[in-house]
């Protein structure tokens, strides 16, 4: 392989691990604690807060306007938007950029308080990606969440301590394949399940996951019974009916419903939902030109179909309108059961309820027997479904019972102390090489720069949770690719010492060495990977380091070591190569100094 294209390949691989590492860079260095703050906010939360502030800085833009007519700092982003309205109402743009040219652009109603709320919303979520991106720090470096569950009634009629030893797999099989490493989940009494997760996880997310019980039901809509219902809701709406209470309160949401006299037993009367700019559950709203009333469905308490029968579930993109898909398949015994029950009622609409939610109400074009698609869902949420769908439903109820952060279990003088250590033991290996080896020593220096550069940068494009395990299989990878450097480098002394050029010198060195570090980093890749599929917690932890470690190190002793060497061999011409202290070749001579 040619020097030019080798040197093409290791900038290519150290921009690709600079974008990898940017997440954590930008997250950790250059982002503010008040924006860190934001980016863990509840979904609600941020919503009042985006709310709020878009509220505020309307008011100030009507108060420039009204004074010095001067836009606001931090309002120039209006200037795109009310370029566009200009352009759409066919009106003269403004020169100057001024509060009321602002105000003018926007027609009466809400859509600039709409707008400057939307800025906000996609700042703080943007924030919320860039969080989810970057490398999190364990629990034993920095703390995170801490869940206490309680255990209700058993869903089914297992015995107790079976249901519950069976619901701490199912949640360790959830929280794993969230991509999380190192989670705790441990009974606690008779009743309760207790639950740490590292790092700034989202709760909100992590509520959804853990308390998600694989409730998604198939059942058929009664259009009679809906029809009977909204034409009552419309002529009804926010009065009351008897003496227990309203019907509706005053924003026009279903309370009570049974007392009304005119629906059959057999039918339920749910909301059909869709997720706001947030990402939280709002109930679908509709028009008649004068009102606006929440949409609601009659559905059969008959569940045709239980996501129990569930066997896979993953998401995909719609190929039409790019809008994410939960592509489920069912067991041979569900298969039946939905082709029985989809074949009987073609051209019928079909309600998928998630959580007593109507997600989608989809009409039923032929039977299906084997592989169904559910739409209706906001990617994360299609992800978290996919998800509980996958591992199953908890055989209990669960309730949460607290959640709160918590503090690193070792102290900010431990951790401290622990990377003194980490950055000293490095420091002296390279010291050492650069003292026994010389000139060489500095190859082997920058090889371990780059080898520890890639390997985190690796880690940070897998959202790794960084842990003291995982820096104890970082320590050991440096000490692999060291010893790497070492056995080329002692390998290359007894060609030296034939009295071979530099070039010969450098060709046999590698070449001898290569299968000799080959060997003992395969080795090591496997009993990685075995401690990465059997262990768990810490163990899994330091295995993926580790094994990340294994192919950095290889590559930058083989690869980039080596093209250092050739580098200085046939672009800087050098003849002159010094291995130690008494071994190296003089310029314009083949002799060995001994």
């Amino acid at each position: 392989m040619k020097k030019r294209f080798r040197l093409l390949i290791l900038f290519a691989v150290l921009g690709v691990c600079f974008l990898f590492l940017l997440p954590t860079i930008r997250w950790y260095f250059f982002t503010s604690p008040e924006q860190k703050a934001q980016a863990q906010e509840t979904r609600q939360n941020i919503k009042e807060t985006a709310s709020q502030r878009a509220q505020v800085d309307l008011r100030r833009l009507e108060d420039a306007a009204l004074s010095d007519d001067i836009l606001p700092n931090g309002m120039d982003f209006l200037i795109p938007v009310a370029k566009k309205l200009y352009r759409e109402s066919k009106k003269q743009i403004p020169d100057n950029w001024t509060a009321s040219a602002i105000l003018k652009a926007f027609p009466e109603g809400s859509l600039l308080p709409d707008t400057i709320e939307q800025k906000y919303c996609d700042d703080i979520f943007a924030l919320k990606d860039l969080q989810k991106n970057a490398v999190k720090l364990g629990l034993d470096l920095s703390g995170g969440l801490s869940i206490i569950l309680r255990v209700g009634s058993t869903l089914t009629n297992d015995d107790p301590a079976d249901a519950m030893a069976r619901a701490l797999e199912v949640l360790n099989n959830r929280i794993d394949q969230f991509g999380l490493t190192e989670p705790v989940i441990r009974t606690q009494g008779t009743d309760q399940i207790y639950i740490e997760i590292p790092g700034t996880a989202d709760p909100e997310r992590i509520n959804d996951i853990i308390m998600g019980k694989g409730s998604l039901t198939f059942r058929l809509q009664d259009v009679d019974a809906t029809d009977i219902f909204n034409d009552f809701y419309r002529r009804n709406r926010g009065i009351t009916v008897n003496s227990e209470g309203d019907i509706f309160d005053v924003f026009g949401n279903l309370i009570e419903y049974s007392s009304i006299g005119l629906l059959y037993e057999d039918v339920q009367i749910l909301g059909v939902y869709a997720k706001d700019r947030y990402g939280l559950d709002e109930l679908e709203t509709y028009t008649d030109g004068v009102y606006t009333y929440n949409r609601y469905i009659a559905v059969k308490r008959e569940i045709g179909l239980d996501g129990n029968y569930i066997d896979d579930a993953f998401v995909e993109r719609n190929s039409m309108d790019g809008r994410p898909e939960v592509i489920f398949r069912l067991s041979n015994d569900g298969g039946e059961i939905f082709y029985r029950l989809t074949s009987a009622n073609v051209d019928k609409p079909l309600a998928i309820v998630l959580d007593d939610k109507v997600k989608s109400h989809p009409r039923i074009s032929t039977g299906i027997r084997e592989r169904g698609t559910i739409t209706g869902f906001s990617s994360e949420e299609a992800e978290n479904l996919a998800l509980v769908l996958r591992t199953g439903a908890l055989p209990v109820e669960l309730t949460v019972d607290s959640q709160q952060s918590i503090g690193a279990s070792l102290g900010e003088d431990t951790i401290r102390q622990g990377l003194y250590a980490l950055l000293g033991g490095i420091a002296a290996v390279l010291v050492f090489m650069l003292f026994y080896y010389r000139s060489a020593g500095i190859n082997a220096i920058v090889a371990q720069v780059l080898n520890f550069y890639i390997m985190f940068s690796v880690l940070s494009a897998l959202n790794f949770t960084l842990t003291l395990p995982a820096i104890a299989g970082f320590i050991l990878t440096i000490g692999m690719a060291t010893d790497a450097n070492v056995i080329i480098f002692e390998r290359m002394k007894e060609e030296m010492r034939l009295g071979k050029t530099r070039k010969a010198v450098i060709e046999a060195g590698f070449g001898k060495a290569f299968w000799a570090i080959m060997d003992s980093n395969i080795t090591t890749f496997i009993a990685a990977l075995f401690l990465s599929q059997l262990g768990s917690g810490p163990i899994r932890g330091f295995a993926v380091s580790l094994s990340i470690g294994v192919f950095s190190s290889v590559f930058t002793a083989l690869f980039v070591s080596r093209l250092i060497f050739d580098f200085g061999t046939d672009v800087m011409r050098s003849k002159k190569l010094s291995v130690s202290w008494t071994t190296r070749i003089q310029e314009n001579t083949k002799a060995v100094s001994l």
